[in-house]
């Protein structure tokens, strides 16, 4: 077999892979991976830039993120990734509209000829430091316990007194007051003024603190400010002042009035409010709902007592239809009888038992006056006594010459012994 192949004709363009970018005509297009390939290794040899903007795309795939940067005085953007190992070393709460500065390194994509840049590091402006130790912060407090609800005190329902740590002449202090006011118009306060950013804002509120928590009549501590930047509000995150507060022992309310960026004193303190406003609410009761609600419970009261009342008299028209007590005598004439019998019964019983108990008496006195030696006296026999009322029952208890004393059935005789008598003598002894 004969294999032909064909020539190549010299006027055929190159192969578009041969064809370099810049050498690229009408007659010779280089191809688009080539394109992407060398934009690919222009773009690699630009190093690492640090920009800054405003983050305003912020998306979570798996372990990456895909973002954008907004320019701070104009509309232009870029599109970033984080990939998961840079991430790991990025702040945790870094969101859309933060101002922020990154590292950034210019990526094209060859496949999709995607230009983005990837982020090697990120942080916020300003705060980068100050957050990042804040968040160890909170990291140890939360494991001390200090964030816990269980050791948070409660409110009174009705301090006597309250004390107000705020800005002298402030808004703040005008909101807490008004407010309270309004709700209840016997209120009384001891307001400590402090500064509420710098460097005087920890220890001024610290020793506004010691006074009033010192104070016996101060029912509630109020710490109150109008918002501000999170730069201002470093001051309420320090630890100093967060260990005072979990060691008062009044409770305190945080009302620093800031949603975004909260302070810490709002996890230490015993309760948070979001505004100044909405800590004069918190602290007092409303009096008008309170009298309403005395209103309802008195309502409630009295609904209850009638209907008690009434359920009572009820049931006790019910137990006096009952027959035993409508007739009561009706019951006692049918027990008349059987405790008749019953005493009867025992009459009769207890007078057997007396005759029974006489004949037994009877019997003892036969049987004793059998027994007696009074009765064998009056047969004619005698006792014979020697000194000391012993009884003779020997003959050698009574030698010759003793004395000796005979009792009879009626009397006594003095005799003396005249000793023994031989057997085959007299039957007894010689007097």
């Amino acid at each position: 077999m004969t294999t032909f192949q064909a020539a190549a004709s010299p006027d055929a363009p190159p192969p578009p892979d041969s064809v370099a970018p810049r050498d690229s005509s009408p007659q010779a297009p280089t191809s688009v991976s080539r394109l992407n390939e060398s934009i690919r290794d222009f773009v690699a040899r630009w190093g690492a830039v640090w920009v800054e903007g405003e983050i305003t795309a912020w998306n979570v795939r798996g372990n990456a993120v895909y973002g954008r940067i907004k320019d701070l005085a104009t509309d232009a953007t870029i599109s970033v990734r984080v990939w998961s190992s840079a991430r790991m070393r990025m702040p945790a709460d870094l969101k859309v509209g933060d101002h922020v500065i990154a590292c950034v390194k210019a990526d094209y994509f060859v496949k999709a000829g995607d230009f983005s840049f990837q982020v090697s590091s990120l942080r916020h402006v300003g705060l980068g430091d100050q957050l990042e130790k804040l968040e160890r912060l909170r990291v140890q407090l939360r494991q001390e316990g200090l964030f816990d609800s269980s050791r948070k005190k409660s409110l009174p329902f009705l301090p006597r007194r309250i004390g107000l740590i705020t800005g002298e002449r402030s808004d703040a202090e005008k909101d807490v007051h008004r407010n309270a006011e309004l709700r209840w118009p016997q209120v009384r306060f001891r307001t400590e003024y402090a500064a509420v950013q710098g460097d005087r804002c920890v220890p001024e509120t610290l020793a506004a603190l010691r006074r009033l928590d010192a104070d016996p009549e101060v029912d509630v501590i109020v710490i109150a400010r109008g918002g501000g930047d999170p730069q201002t509000l470093l001051g309420f995150s320090d630890e100093r002042l967060l260990r005072a507060v979990a060691a008062a022992s009044t409770p305190i309310v945080s009302a620093i009035g800031h949603e975004n960026d909260r302070p810490l004193l709002d996890d230490v303190a015993d309760l948070r409010a979001s505004t100044p406003t909405d800590a004069a609410k918190r602290v007092v009761p409303d009096v008008a709902e309170q009298l309403t609600l005395v209103r309802q419970l008195r309502s409630r009261l009295t609904t209850r007592l009638v209907h008690r009342v009434t359920n009572d008299v009820e049931r006790l028209e019910q137990l006096r239809s009952r027959p035993v007590l409508r007739a009561p005598e009706s019951m006692i004439d049918g027990r008349s009888q059987e405790v008749w019998l019953l005493v009867s019964r025992g009459r009769e019983r207890i007078g057997r038992q007396i005759e029974h108990g006489h004949r037994r008496t009877l019997e003892l006195q036969a049987s004793l006056r059998a027994l007696s030696p009074a009765a064998t006296l009056a047969r004619g026999y005698a006792i014979a006594h020697i000194a000391g009322g012993v009884i003779v029952r020997d003959a050698d208890q009574a030698p010759a010459g003793t004395p000796l004393v005979v009792t009879l059935e009626r009397g006594s005789l003095a005799a003396r012994s005249e000793g023994e008598i031989a057997e085959s003598g007299d039957a007894g002894a010689r007097i």
